[in-house]
Parts: structure tokens; sequence; C-alpha cells
């Protein structure tokens, strides 16, 4: 079986952080702003497991770091949810320019 080249996943692991960082930018809802955050973090979960399998075939850093990126994303996605709840009850909306105080 052919193993896929280091090439390949860098260039896929860069496309998904540009188009991570791209609709951060661009986008004013935070639902679709959460999605990219999302998709940096996948990108850079990519890389963990294309070096580690690259230069360390035989060790297990590199999934042991992506592995402790996945807990600390779903602890993020589950507070951001929260949050973006709490303000979508309070002002009807979810867009970043509308809700412009954290006040209660």
């Amino acid at each position: 079986m052919e193993q896929v080249p280091l090439a390949h996943l860098l260039i896929l692991s860069s496309a998904l952080f540009f188009l991570g960082i791209y609709g951060f930018f661009t986008r004013r809802n935070m639902i679709t702003m959460l999605m990219s955050v999302e998709l940096i973090l996948n990108s850079v979960n990519i890389n963990f497991i294309a070096f580690n399998k690259y230069l360390f075939p035989n060790q297990l850093e590199g999934i042991f770091f992506t592995l402790f990126i996945i807990a600390v994303a779903a602890a993020e996605v589950s507070l951001a949810i929260a949050i973006i709840i709490n303000l979508f009850r309070k002002f009807n909306t979810v867009d970043v320019e509308e809700v412009d105080t954290m006040k209660f």
C-alpha cells in the first residue's frame, strides 16, 4: 500500500488553515466563526499526525497532542455554544456586529 506523501498532507493542512482564517475574518455570524476555528484546529491536528508519521514513525507524541487538542476543542465548542445561546436569547441574533455588550 502506498503512503501519502508529506507534501500532500502539508498542502491539505495549509488549505484548511487558510480557509479557517478567511472564514474567521470575513464572517460575522458567531457559529460560522466557531466552525472556522475548528477548521484551524483540524489543520494543526493533520500537521501533528503527518510529522509524527514521517519523523518518528514508532512514537506516539503527535497522536497524544492531537487527542489533547480534540479534547480542548470539544470543551471550547461546548462553552462557545452556551455563550452563543445566551446571546441569542438576549439579542435575538448571533451577528457579531449587533451584539455590542456583554452586560446582563
